[in-house]
């Protein structure tokens, strides 16, 4: 997993003791319950459809994750709009 300047940062303060943990208040963690709510809140349905050979071998990853295999497909997909996965031409 690469990680950027931030979170470098935040790992070797972590690891070198020097970073000093508070509690959050209510309101932040009002703030990020909101957030949490807004993120997971999925309100769009979509069909498709997938060779069989495709449904079954996410099924089956799916399973070896521990996951629904509706969750692996959406996740595979929120990745790949936020950049994390890549399309690689096939020519």
């Amino acid at each position: 997993m690469k990680y950027d300047k931030e979170e470098i940062e935040i790992l070797e303060a972590f690891d070198s003791g020097s970073m000093n943990l508070t509690a959050p208040s209510v309101d932040e963690i009002d703030t990020i319950k909101a957030a949490a709510m807004s993120t997971f809140r999925k309100d769009k349905r979509v069909t498709l459809r997938l060779y069989e050979h495709d449904f079954h071998g996410i099924q089956k990853k799916a399973m070896e994750m521990g996951i629904p295999y509706q969750t692996l497909i959406s996740g595979i997909i929120h990745r790949y709009v936020e950049g994390d996965l890549v399309s690689r031409t096939v020519f």
